[in-house]
């Protein structure tokens, strides 16, 4: 079996890389391998064809594929609340939390994370075409094995662009190179409040699998809890994962990423964060109408999340 990752290199996505890399997988009785697949549109509709098994990704790109959340549902948060980040160049001098700062700016955001950005935009009142904002791919980031965070930060080095949307991975280097500086970060309370919840980084399959091989959407949740909790409790398991997978300056990095980010780390999905994320998807365009909880969330399966942390 496999598993869809849009960027290997994010510290939001790795309780399900972990989970392969650290044998969870293995001690349920399945074999899964990782493959890198972006963007994480092109990852929903290879799971749409059936060409994977999984998607490690951003909850909120599943109606892109799936219309109406139909075919397709969520097994488990692999970490909650909206992850990415606003990092601009430190030289602009930009104090956290001021949203207007980016007016003029060159911006980069993958897409599907982007849609994030400008809904938050939106909240502060910023119209990025009005105000001047270029919002768009950072150039070489659709290249095969490129880790977009980590690319952006080269990019903003470079001087290609004067800010970029990611992980914490691609913001944590570059605040320690001393080139750019975090602005928002709407999971701590930087932005708009309500941007808190738009999306949350999720396992995802189809109902299909769900029928056919319970057995399988069981053993992914349970692999992903168990990773989940080895992380809380130890976070410097992350570190041989990322000896395996990551460059080497990322690899070293990957630790304080996963100890900073263990409190987030909870299989659980509340009614209030599918609340808020179909109203992101409605705004989006990717939905209309009210859906239940149970056609967002393989619920037959929550019991499998006790254990996890809220």
């Amino acid at each position: 079996m496999r598993i869809a990752v849009p960027d290997l290199v994010s510290n939001s996505y790795f309780p399900a890389v972990a989970a392969v890399e650290l044998g969870f997988f293995k001690e349920q009785g399945m074999d899964v391998e990782l493959e890198m697949v972006f963007p994480v549109g092109r990852a929903m509709q290879a799971l749409r064809d059936g060409d994977i098994d999984f998607v490690a990704g951003p909850a909120h790109a599943t109606p892109a594929a799936f219309p109406g959340w139909q075919g397709a549902k969520l097994l488990a948060a692999l970490s909650q609340h909206t992850f990415w980040l606003l990092v601009l160049r430190a030289d602009l001098g930009v104090q956290p939390g001021d949203v207007a700062a980016i007016k003029g700016l060159r911006i980069g955001a993958a897409p599907g994370p982007d849609a994030a950005l400008r809904q938050l935009l939106a909240e502060a009142g910023v119209d990025p075409e009005a105000d001047g904002v270029t919002l768009g791919p950072v150039p070489g980031s659709g290249d095969p094995g490129v880790s977009f965070g980590v690319h952006a930060a080269q990019a903003l080095r470079d001087g290609t662009i004067d800010g970029f949307w990611a992980n914490a991975m691609g913001a944590e280097v570059a605040v320690r190179s001393g080139i750019g500086a975090v602005v928002l970060d709407p999971r701590q309370g930087l932005g708009p409040p309500a941007a808190r919840d738009f999306t949350f980084a999720a396992l995802i399959t189809t109902d299909r699998l769900i029928e056919d091989s319970p057995g399988s959407a069981e053993g992914a949740v349970r692999a992903v809890v168990a990773a989940q909790t080895a992380l809380r409790d130890e976070p410097s398991q992350a570190v041989e994962v990322g000896r395996r997978l990551f460059p080497p300056d990322e690899a070293l990095l990957i630790e304080d990423l996963v100890r900073r980010d263990s409190d987030y780390y909870s299989a659980e999905i509340s009614t209030d964060s599918v609340t808020s994320l179909n109203g992101f998807c409605r705004n989006l365009g990717l939905l209309s109408g009210n859906v239940a909880y149970e056609q967002v969330v393989a619920s037959r399966l929550a019991h499998l999340w006790h254990g996890s942390q809220v």
